[in-house]
């Protein structure tokens, strides 16, 4: 049976519905556990993935997906584009759709995932863009019911900065009844828009969404996540940001004001010692490495979903 989401773009958590949601993520417990089953789902499927930001995960796992079920994946790099520069996004979207089944774009503006979206006439992901990272939140929330269970009812805190990551997190909790408190310096709060959307995304699920400067937000959390504080295009903020982000970290501290069995989870790359030290990012409690590889697994599902080969 084709899947609703078949054709369909995914470049923001908001694109799917709580049960489309959990279609995926179902899907991607089952491509976990049963990965032979899908190695000719891609047959003679084409991945085209757009990069303007380098990743290890986001490629790695987009590629190896593909090449698992049996279809190619093609790396073009930013020299290769030169996305909005050399070409306009309409002219790439329109050339790609011609040749290759799937994009993916990893970029500095949420615009440009925008534009390949209107202008393609096959499904465009959002591999990352500065507004969201739906692609994360997949196997974030996957990761989350593996160490815990469920989603729906669980406190999960966030605290860094109120970028991407922490975006498409209140987003994605808000739909799945997961309460999510997004904790940042004065002034690195997430938009002020995103927070309101997540509030009332929350209001239908039982999900309460908030945003303090608080760290003691983070007594009895269930989930305790953080990401990098500053971000790929940032790197002139860095110096400052590490004296203005010090005390909010996920250290020995914050554990002790969380649950006991507390699941920590950062996106990766981390620096260690800023936003989270080593020590704790080695604790039987983190799931970050696990996180990390359900990028694989809930994205071979997505593909497998908006490519109608489930």
């Amino acid at each position: 049976m084709e899947s609703p989401l078949t054709g369909r773009h995914f470049l923001s958590i908001t694109d799917f519905t709580a049960e489309e949601i959990e279609l995926v993520l179902e899907t991607a417990r089952r491509v976990k556990r049963h990965p032979s089953d899908y190695t000719e789902s891609m047959r003679r499927r084409v991945l085209a993935m757009i990069f303007q930001k380098p990743s290890l995960r986001t490629r790695v796992s987009f590629e190896t997906g593909m090449a698992q079920m049996g279809g190619h994946a093609i790396y073009l790099a930013p020299s290769d584009i030169s996305l909005g520069t050399r070409e306009i996004p309409e002219d790439v979207a329109k050339v790609l759709s011609r040749m290759a089944d799937v994009i993916m774009a990893r970029v500095f503006g949420h615009h440009l995932v925008e534009e390949l979206a209107e202008y393609a006439t096959v499904p465009v992901i959002n591999g990352l863009s500065d507004y969201e990272h739906p692609c994360q939140i997949l196997a974030d929330l996957q990761t989350i019911i593996e160490r815990k269970g469920q989603l729906d009812g669980l406190r999960a805190c966030y605290i860094g900065d109120g970028n991407n990551v922490a975006h498409s997190l209140m987003v994605g909790a808000a739909r799945m009844g997961m309460h999510m408190t997004v904790i940042t310096p004065p002034g690195y709060a997430p938009k002020a828009e995103v927070t309101e959307k997540a509030q009332q995304i929350g209001q239908a699920s039982g999900a309460r969404i908030t945003a303090t400067t608080d760290l003691e937000a983070t007594e009895g959390a269930d989930v305790l996540y953080t990401d990098v504080w500053a971000s790929m295009g940032q790197e002139d903020e860095a110096k400052a940001r590490k004296r203005i982000f010090q005390a909010y970290r996920i250290d020995a501290e914050t554990m002790e004001r969380a649950d006991d069995d507390a699941v920590i989870l950062h996106c990766l790359p981390a620096h260690y010692g800023d936003e989270i030290d080593y020590t704790t990012s080695r604790l039987p409690n983190s799931a970050i490495f696990d996180q990390a590889e359900n990028r694989l697994h809930a994205q071979k599902a997505l593909l497998l979903h908006l490519l109608g080969e489930t």
